[in-house]
């Protein structure tokens, strides 16, 4: 029988399968790129044959976009916890230390720089970035036209829809400076957005 096209079982084992392969694929895809790691590449990292991926994963593109989705749910956890966070300046210092740090229970800034010019290439890519887009900033503009009470922040539909937006950059924003900056100093950068928070959200 050929293995390649044998649809993989469900159940734990097959899902530490699957996380043995995207955990392979992270780590390639930061070293190498999404276009030069191959799949013979993210099977020698994840130490299985190709044949047995192929059983998990259709093909390369699957494994992009299953990292991609796991990118972006990251990207989205790190600013839901600004929802509980009593000084959002101070969250989002907490957040720009951890991408420069490249700790390893947070988004990778260099593969989310590389998924944004992937794509302009891969239109599956194109597809899913717009969808986590709209997806984190309903989220935001919720948090925000709620009340205090309930944990929001009170602001009026049209202000928590142009907030939201302008949160959203700032934080593309943040990840940048943390791939392209890293030496900023975190004082500077809280002071910075303690005065601008002082007005976007006062």
């Amino acid at each position: 029988m050929d293995t390649t096209s044998c649809p993989a079982k469900s159940g734990p084992r097959a899902e530490a399968q699957r996380e043995r392969i995207l955990c392979a694929a992270l780590k390639c895809f930061i070293e190498r790129g999404f276009h030069a790691a191959s799949m013979a590449n993210i099977a020698d990292e994840a130490q299985m044959s190709a044949g047995l991926m192929y059983r998990y994963f259709e093909n390369k593109n699957a494994i992009v976009l299953a990292i991609v989705e796991r990118q972006l749910e990251e990207k989205c956890e790190a600013i839901r916890r600004l929802h509980s966070s009593e000084n959002i300046a101070s969250r989002l210092v907490q957040v720009f230390e951890n991408w420069r740090s490249r700790c390893p229970d947070t988004m990778s800034v260099a593969l989310l720089l590389e998924m944004s010019a992937e794509a302009t290439r891969s239109p599956q890519i194109a597809e899913a970035l717009p969808v986590a887009d709209a997806r984190m900033r309903a989220e935001l503009q919720a948090w925000l036209g709620r009340s205090r009470s309930e944990g929001g922040m009170g602001l009026p539909a049209d202000a928590a829809a142009s907030r939201a937006l302008l949160l959203e950059c700032l934080v593309d924003g943040l990840a940048l400076r943390a791939a392209r900056e890293p030496q900023l100093d975190s004082r500077q950068l809280q002071s910075a957005l303690d005065e601008l928070f002082a007005c976007l959200l006062p």
